[in-house]
This record gives structure tokens, C-alpha cells and sequence, in this order.
């Protein structure tokens, strides 16, 4: 196997893109890895958003039960045909999502689903505790801010650090299988069931 092709499968594995794509990004960087990762997140970003307004009829409500059936996840993720939903790749992804659910227990699937009160609320509690412990006017807002984003990243799935991978997010995920499956895909919701919990 020559340099280029070990490099090309090395890159595909880390990155999850086509060989061509891989090819090119190895070609355009001199055959620098991390250069080479960040082009391909870069050209995922911007086919993602591209897709990001086409609409998601299509997809699959799918379940999954942890071990010792006392916690179960019923997610709804949606894409633009009924090829994409079948497809092997959708599916691990979905598998995926639902496992997440399970393991960290997102409430909301972005932030634009918390209720405006409870970001309200969040945030004159972490005002009142900056001021408690006599923190300097000029660093409460950023304290505060810094609070709230790491609210965001415990409790929308999107923006919670993967299990399988924690250096990437949700979203990071997601935006990968969009820039590879070709279409629109979207987490529509979510419920997660604890054996003995409302």
C-alpha cells in the first residue's frame, strides 16, 4: 500500500468521508493530517448548511432498551427520502443518537427548545452566585454566560459531547452524516424513560 493510500484510509477513518474527498484533502494540505481533518470538517460544515433548509419528511421513529430494561429511548430523526432512512449509515447513526439519549439524558434537542423562563431562571441563579462569592462586577456577565453555555452543553443533546467520542458534539455528528448521506437530516424529538421516574 503506498504512503498516499495508508494516509487516505487513515483519514477516512477519522473523518468518516469518501475516498476522493480524503484524496483531495491530503493533496491541497501537503499530506498534513490535522490540515487535512480541519479542510474536511470545514467543506462538511459548509454542505451541511446548504441542506440545512431543505425539508425532512421522511425518516425513522426508532427505540432502544439499556440493559437491565429499566431505562428505554424513543427518538424520531428525520431526513428528505425514504433511500436515505433506509440506508446502513442512517441507521447506526440513529442507534447512536438513541444511545446518547439514553447515557446522558439531554432535556431539549438545541436551545432554542429551553423555555425562555427557565434560561431566566438559570441565569439569576448564577448571578446570585457570582455576587455570593463577591465576584468583580466586570466578571459577573462573563461568569454568568460561561454558566449558561455549560447549561446548554449538560442539557441539549445537540450540543452534548458524544460517549462514543468526546472530543466531538452531537452536532459535529450530525453535520458529518449530512455532509455524507448528501441530504437534510434532523433529530425531530426525543422521549427517555427511567424505570420509577415521571
Amino acid at each position: 500500500m503506498s504512503s498516499m493510500s495508508a494516509l487516505v484510509k487513515e483519514l477516512r477513518g477519522k473523518t468518516g468521508s469518501g475516498i476522493l474527498d480524503c484524496r483531495n484533502a491530503l493533496q491541497e494540505t501537503n499530506s498534513d493530517m490535522e490540515k487535512a481533518i480541519d479542510l474536511l470538517r470545514q467543506r462538511g460544515l459548509a454542505a451541511a448548511q446548504k441542506k440545512a433548509g431543505r425539508e425532512t419528511k421522511e425518516g425513522v421513529v426508532s427505540s432502544y432498551i439499556h440493559a437491565g430494561s429499566k431505562i428505554g429511548v424513543l427518538v424520531e430523526i428525520n431526513c428528505e427520502t425514504d433511500f436515505v432512512a433506509r440506508n446502513e449509515e442512517f441507521q447506526e447513526f440513529v442507534k447512536d443518537v438513541a444511545l446518547q439519549i439514553a447515557a446522558a439524558n439531554p432535556a431539549y434537542v438545541n436551545r432554542e427548545e429551553v423555555p425562555v423562563e427557565q434560561v431566566e431562571r438559570e441565569k439569576a441563579i448564577y448571578l446570585a452566585q457570582a455576587k455570593e462569592l463577591g465576584k468583580p462586577e466586570a466578571a459577573i456577565d462573563k461568569i454568568v454566560h460561561g454558566k449558561l453555555e455549560k447549561f446548554y452543553q449538560e442539557h441539549c443533546l445537540l450540543e452534548q459531547s458524544f460517549i462514543k467520542d468526546p472530543n466531538r458534539t452531537i452536532i459535529d455528528i450530525l453535520t458529518q452524516k449530512i455532509a455524507k448521506l448528501g441530504e437534510n437530516v434532523t433529530i425531530a424529538r426525543f422521549t427517555r424513560y427511567q424505570l420509577g421516574q415521571e
